[in-house]
Parts: C-alpha cells; sequence; structure tokens
C-alpha cells in the first residue's frame, strides 16, 4: 500500500508525538528515581531506632501451592534482626503442599511465634484478602504486614519497614521488588518488565502525585486500627488490586503512604511465553481498572515501538534515525538504574559487578519487551477475562466475579 503524501506525514507526526511524549516519560522516570534515591540515602543514614522503639510486628503470609524458592523465602523471615515479631500462615485448601514447609519452618524454629490457619471460609472472590480476613484474629500485634509467599527479604527488612512508623502521619509502608527470572525467555521477559516498566512507573506516579497514594503487593505494613478504619479486608473481598486498593482507601482518611528503603525479591517460575503474555494481561487489566487515566497514558511511554514507527513513517530521514538513537540510550540508561541502582541498594564491589554484567546481558532482551508492550496494552482494552493461579475470573471495575476453575 502506497500512502498519500498527507496520510504519510500525519502518520509520522504522529509516532513522533508518541516518541516526544516518551522522552519525557523517560525524564520523569529519572527525575522519580533520583528523588528516591537521595531519600533513601538520607534514611539509611539516620540513626536506627532502638530494640525499645521498635514495635512488635504481625506478619501475615496467605498461601496457595509452593513458589520457587519457597522455603528459602520463609526461612529469610524467620531470621529477621527484630526483636519481636510473629508470623501467620494461611492456606484455603487443608491439603495445600505447602503446609507441610510450614510445619518444617515451625520445627527449624521453634523459638518464634510462627502459625498456620486453614481458612475453610470462601469469603469472596478474592481468595487471598480471605484468607487474611480469616488470619487476622490470631494477630497478636497492632502492626500489622501483608506481603506474598514468594518474597524473600534481608535481614534489616522489618527494621527498615517499621521505621517511618515513628512518624504517626504514616499510615502504610510499601516496598519496591525486583524479579529474579527463571531459566525460560518468558521468566526473563516478565523480570525485566518489573525492573524496567513498573519500578520507573511507580517513581514516576511518585514524583507526579507528590507522594504514593496506593500499596504494592511486595509488602504492606498498616495498624490494625487503621484497617478497621478503612472497613477492614472485608471491604477488598472482590477486589483484584487489594494492594492498591488498601493503599489508596489508607491515603483517602489523610494517611501517608511511604516507600520503605528495603528493596524485596520475588522469584519468578519458569513462565512459557504464552504464561508471560497471560500475565502481563492479567497485570495490565488490573492497572486498567485500578488507574484508568495513568493506564491510559501509558500509551506514551512506548518509546521504542513509536520511534520505530516514526523511521518507517519518515522513510528513513536522517532526523528520525536520530530521534530513534536517542529514544534508545534514554530508554536504556532509565532501565539500567532502575535495574542496577534502584532496585541494588546495597552490593559490594565484586557482587555489583556480576550484577551489572547480568543486568546489561538482561538489557538485550529490552527492544523485544518494548515491542511486545503496546499490544499487550491494546489487548487489554479487549476484554475482561483473567487467569489468577489456576482460577478464571471476569473483571468490572476492578471486582472480581469467578467463572470457572483451570489446572495452572
Amino acid at each position: 500500500m502506497t500512502f498519500t503524501s498527507p496520510l504519510a506525514n500525519l502518520i509520522t507526526g504522529v509516532a513522533a508525538i508518541g516518541t516526544v511524549g516518551s522522552l519525557f516519560f523517560y525524564f520523569l522516570s529519572a527525575i522519580g528515581m533520583g528523588s528516591f534515591l537521595r531519600e533513601r540515602r538520607t534514611r539509611l543514614k539516620q540513626t536506627s531506632l532502638s530494640e525499645s522503639q521498635l514495635p512488635p510486628v504481625t506478619i501475615l503470609k496467605p498461601l496457595k501451592g509452593i513458589d520457587p524458592e519457597i522455603w528459602v523465602s520463609f526461612c529469610s523471615h524467620c531470621e529477621q534482626q527484630y526483636p519481636s515479631f510473629q508470623l501467620i500462615f494461611g492456606v484455603s485448601d487443608p491439603a495445600d503442599p505447602a503446609i507441610d514447609l510450614v510445619r518444617k519452618l515451625q520445627a527449624k524454629y521453634p523459638k518464634l511465634a510462627i502459625e498456620l490457619i486453614v481458612c475453610n471460609r470462601t469469603l469472596g472472590a478474592n481468595i487471598k484478602v480471605s484468607n487474611l480476613a480469616q488470619m487476622l484474629p490470631l494477630a497478636r500485634y497492632e502492626l500489622l504486614l501483608v506481603n506474598d509467599s514468594d518474597i524473600r527479604v534481608a535481614p534489616d527488612y522489618l527494621r527498615n519497614v517499621a521505621a517511618p512508623f515513628a512518624d504517626p502521619s504514616v499510615g502504610l509502608v510499601t516496598c519496591l521488588y525486583r524479579g529474579v527470572p527463571g531459566p525460560t525467555l518468558g521468566s526473563r521477559l516478565e523480570a525485566l518488565s518489573i525492573s524496567t516498566d513498573f519500578v520507573p512507573g511507580v517513581l514516576s506516579a511518585r514524583f507526579l502525585e507528590r507522594g504514593l497514594h496506593f500499596g504494592l503487593g511486595s509488602t504492606l505494613a498498616f495498624h490494625r486500627s487503621d484497617l478497621n478504619a478503612v472497613g477492614g479486608f472485608e471491604v477488598l473481598l472482590d477486589c483484584l488490586a487489594d494492594d492498591y486498593e488498601l493503599g489508596r482507601r489508607i491515603a483517602s482518611i489523610g494517611k501517608k503512604v511511604e516507600l520503605s528503603a528495603a528493596v524485596v525479591s520475588t522469584f519468578l517460575p519458569a513462565y512459557t511465553l504464552g504464561q508471560f503474555l497471560r500475565h502481563q494481561l492479567r497485570w495490565s487489566r488490573t492497572i486498567r481498572d485500578a488507574r484508568r487515566w495513568g493506564y491510559a497514558g501509558l500509551l506514551f511511554t512506548f518509546g521504542l515501538p513509536w520511534a520505530v514507527a516514526t523511521l518507517l513513517a519518515a522513510r528513513g530521514a536522517a532526523w528520525a534515525w536520530t530521534l530513534l538513537a536517542i529514544t534508545f540510550v534514554a530508554r536504556s540508561a532509565v532501565a539500567f538504574v532502575a535495574a542496577e541502582v534502584v532496585l541494588n541498594p546495597r552490593v559490594n564491589d565484586r557482587g555489583g559487578f556480576r550484577f551489572r554484567t547480568a543486568a546489561l546481558s538482561a538489557l538485550v532482551l529490552l527492544p523485544l519487551r518494548d515491542l511486545i508492550a503496546p499490544l499487550v496494552w491494546a489487548a487489554s482494552f479487549m476484554g475482561n477475562r483473567i487467569h489468577w493461579r489456576g482460577d478464571v475470573f471476569d473483571l468490572k471495575d476492578g471486582r472480581l466475579t469467578r467463572t470457572s476453575t483451570e489446572a495452572d
């Protein structure tokens, strides 16, 4: 098909506007990351709270099945440099294989308060939140912490998460997280999405909105009194983005949402390419319903696809090549800083070099990841069905309706 000159000019102009818009997003990402890094350095230099100042914490961990590296992740929560904490694990299936691991954990750490509950009621479509509502009565302490079953943490995790609560205006503390990929292409693309798309997006929103107004499932720490003030876990029983919504609701009562200095790790399954695309589609539809205008604005974050479209529409003009080069450098720089600096607050020289090598290797996949992203974004508007841990749901206005169960 041969485009008429006016049509070709229109396509070139639209693609160039998309590219420039993406460059502006990369600029915002750089500012957001810089702001977070400065604040984190300041926070880490501050005198740590004494043990008598650290509030006791109840950690709530809802489980379903066995995640990659789950045993070591469990142990990392038991080896905290923290004076007093309780661990509560909850499952909905009495035959869940995770139960044996919790029993093993109780045997390895007999002096810790580790409890297991089988949550035999289904209170809503979101089984994770249903379990949390049934686990809560066992919690001994006012300060609660919820994180996902596949999260691994450093020994000073609880200290870093609890520290911001010295300010009584803080209502919720959450954490950034890095994805540790399995050996497959799908898993590596998922990890790349977390570090180079999700993290810059969160920090850009934090800068533009002058603070966070939502939570991340990697860590949600809050007081029980604030949870009660927003309606408890019960108001989230049918929400897909329960972490986002809990943070939003706590922010709505005038409390601050803080981003901790801690960064945690999530160990990703060995996704096939199809599983990766399905997970990305679920994630996209989650964000679409949670942050509609922000999600629409993602159209202006697809820098490399826009720049390639500009180059093709401009028929290889020199200025279009220059724009593509600038976009590639900006995108790569933001991706590298997010993965290497923001998500690695403390690495020794040798460890840092190993990770930089791995990070540079991962960035080879960045063009492929960026070409997939706008396709997933467009597909997210073409339906409301999502697949989540073996169940199939319909999503409407952020709320779930289960339609069927399938094998993982």
